[in-house]
């Protein structure tokens, strides 16, 4: 396998959805701790809290305690190189969201566990449906009061018309929650930590061990939590191909501000979600794993910088390598072009990259010369 198809196949890019305050912003936060990106997560609160999440970091954001603009973060776990676009969550800036997951190679749909589907979830929802690109659930804020485990799946699949498969169960729901059972390793994952600063330590144990009853406190539980997953592989089974065409979510239980459950997700998710996907251009199919180096622009942000009045145009790379310095050709402007700053960005954080490849996000400088939707190429070639 030659260098390029093996950057190319570990790249996984994803935007995460929400309704306001669904805890996005929050798990955004956590994946970025256990990729080591960040040494501490500080808790996510509203505007009173002055630890503002790493991926909301400008200043109307701290104060409202919502994502407004769209960060991408990009870290490494487990071998795998990761493209997080974290999208605004707030319906005043839905135009931007649309936009952004156009960058995407798959979502990650976060619920409130209490609230069920929201109007901004079912909005953003239709926009990853119309692209066909795999939706993975995660129902957050176990650790609090939530309605009925089952009630939730029949309101996704009700509610938004995509089936569902529960990847893992909650062992009880607000301060009883405990953890998830992991069906496809048969396993028991009990959680435990005070704060979600840290990773959260994980127990294994069998479903069906005497000492789980211990554990939970009651023989009862024990039995309602065998009955529900005896019940569940009673439904339907996973299906690998109907979740890459985007008509199967599989569901993920958890607590992003515990951390309880978040591991476990990232690593099925990185493991089932596709890698860089083939896009559609003008000129036919450009495939992700061409040697020619094509990219789109999908954003335009300006004044990023307080000390400079700088305007960055971020790019998300669908098809081959890019080297820092190199001609490239810019399609619209009909102009050949050097990208001598091409930035990727940790949030508020940048740093100058060399290379870059297909699934990457990158921001470069703009003069004034680039549009949303602008193809930028090698020189000899038709991307449009």
């Amino acid at each position: 396998m030659s260098d390029l198809v093996k950057e190319i196949s570990r790249r996984r890019t994803f935007a995460i959805i929400s309704h306001p305050d669904a805890g996005k912003t929050t798990l955004t936060e956590k994946f970025l701790l256990y990729g080591g990106a960040i040494a501490q997560a500080g808790v996510v609160k509203g505007k009173k809290n002055s630890r503002a999440a790493t991926s909301d970091w400008m200043e109307i954001e701290k104060q409202r305690g919502i994502s407004v603009t769209s960060s991408v973060m990009q870290f490494q776990y487990g071998g795998f190189c990761i493209n997080i676009l974290d999208t605004p969550g707030h319906q005043d800036f839905s135009e931007d969201t649309y936009r952004t997951l156009m960058a995407a190679d798959s979502a990650v749909m976060v619920i409130d566990g209490a609230k069920g589907v929201e109007p901004q979830t079912r909005k953003l929802f239709k926009v990853c449906a119309m692209r066909h690109i795999p939706i993975f659930t995660f129902i957050n804020k176990m650790d609090r009061e939530t309605r009925d485990p089952f009630d939730l799946l029949d309101e996704v699949e009700r509610e938004l018309g995509i089936e569902t498969y529960a990847m893992n169960w909650p062992i009880g729901s607000g301060k009883d929650f405990q953890g998830v059972y992991d069906r496809e390793n048969s396993r028991l994952l009990f959680f435990s930590g005070v704060s979600g600063k840290n990773r959260a330590e994980k127990m294994e144990v069998d479903l069906y061990d005497s000492k789980v009853a211990e554990l939970l406190d009651s023989e009862q539980k024990h039995q309602q939590l065998i009955d529900d997953v005896e019940l569940l592989s009673a439904g339907r089974e996973m299906d690998f191909e109907e979740v890459r065409k985007g008509k199967l979510s599989p569901v993920f239980f958890g607590s992003a501000l515990t951390n309880f459950g978040v591991e476990p997700f990232l690593e099925a998710f990185l493991k089932l979600t596709p890698p860089p996907l083939s896009r559609t251009a003008d000129c036919g199919t450009v495939d992700a794993f061409s040697e020619d180096f094509s990219a789109f622009v999908f954003k335009i942000q300006a004044n990023m910088n307080k000390a400079h009045r700088d305007r960055l145009a971020f790019m998300r790379i669908c098809s081959g390598k890019f080297q820092r310095d190199t001609e490239y050709y810019h399609m619209q402007g009909g102009r050949k072009m050097r990208l001598s700053q091409p930035q990727q960005l940790m949030a508020a954080e940048r740093e100058i990259v060399e290379e870059a490849y297909a699934g990457d996000v990158i921001g470069v400088f703009d003069p004034g010369i680039f549009s949303i939707g602008d193809t930028i190429t090698v020189p000899g070639k038709k991307f449009l």
